[in-house]
């Protein structure tokens, strides 16, 4: 079984999936990249068990030619990554109240994601689910902060997940994020047009007394710093930067930013790799403020490889701005 998990995951990187029949091409990158974490844990696992029988706590036998052995470990593992499928399934609502200084002229409510990721693993009908969560709240925009695909358009466009944004019943702004690179970015962009929503790549837009600041992301090493942004935006409105990766923080403290909005590091998914995004990022999940800038990077609706949350969780954030 893990050599079959490492072949699948070896042609998902090396071969691609774009040339499978679609329902193959979701069992293979499901499968492939699934053994990413299983291994990881895996080996977690049995670097436990060494310690413990270097330190006289476990029987060598239990380990060796161990018939209960092996059905425990397995057992363990199982367990683990079911929950962790279940918990992914479970998407936490998170309310935010942001007080603005500046004029509104009533109260917005706002939905806030990041990181969908869209593609082989997470489909249409999955997809369906968290708009129909959206759709409850009746906020009065919707903006994402990246990834709203995987690594390529052909799964969207063949079940036309297009058609499924079209069903949000508030208008959507976004930024790019890596991803969007990854898959294509004339593709991306005709399928977020298909979807109606507004992609902001180093460009803003005043809505409902909301100065929207959507940033390109940072793979391309030419896009406008933030200080270019808010130097262009209308700023006598409360202003909000989606930035997708949450990279240099002192920026919009510094440029005079309201709120941050910002994704990608998917708090790890998995524990213990949220250790090496909170020693990566200056702030890696969460609320956050720096002077007058406030700050929230989301762990992401969505999520890239196995359908795993462990010690994080998938999340939608509902923000009222005062």
């Amino acid at each position: 079984m893990v050599w079959v998990g490492l072949a699948v995951m070896v042609i998902n990187f090396v071969v691609g999936l774009d040339g499978i029949p679609l329902p193959l091409a979701r069992v293979m990158y499901n499968v492939g990249n699934s053994w990413l974490f299983i291994m990881l844990y895996l080996f977690m696992t049995f670097l436990l068990l060494d310690i413990l029988r270097f330190c006289h706590v476990l029987p060598r036998e239990y380990l060796f030619s161990s018939m209960k052995g092996s059905l425990a470990i397995a057992l363990f593992i199982i367990s683990v990554f079911v929950y962790g499928n279940i918990h992914y399934r479970d998407k936490q609502r998170v309310t935010m109240e942001l007080r603005s200084s500046k004029p509104l002229q009533r109260p917005l409510k706002v939905v806030m994601m990041s990181d969908l990721h869209l593609g082989y693993h997470n489909p249409r009908a999955e997809f369906a689910r968290w708009v129909d969560m959206v759709n409850a709240e009746h906020a009065d925009m919707i903006l994402i902060a990246g990834d709203i695909i995987d690594i390529s358009v052909r799964p969207l466009i063949e079940e036309d997940v297009a058609s499924e944004f079209q069903r949000l019943n508030a208008p959507v702004y976004a930024c790019l994020g890596n991803h969007e690179y990854y898959s294509g970015t004339s593709k991306a962009r005709q399928f977020v047009k298909d979807a109606g929503i507004t992609m902001l790549c180093d460009s803003s837009v005043v809505v409902d007394d909301l100065c929207i600041i959507g940033r390109d992301d940072r793979t391309n090493s030419n896009r406008k710093s933030v200080k270019q942004l808010v130097d262009n935006a209308d700023t006598k409105h409360f202003t909000i930067l989606l930035d997708h990766q949450p990279y240099n923080l002192e920026e919009a403290e510094q440029s005079g930013v309201d709120f941050q909005f910002s994704g990608h590091t998917h708090y790890g998914q998995v524990w213990p790799i949220s250790w090496i995004t909170d020693a990566v990022y200056e702030c890696a999940f969460g609320e956050y403020q720096r002077g007058n800038t406030r700050y929230y990077v989301s762990s992401g609706i969505g999520i890239w490889g196995g359908k795993y949350r462990i010690g994080t969780h998938s999340e939608y954030i509902v923000a009222t701005i005062k």
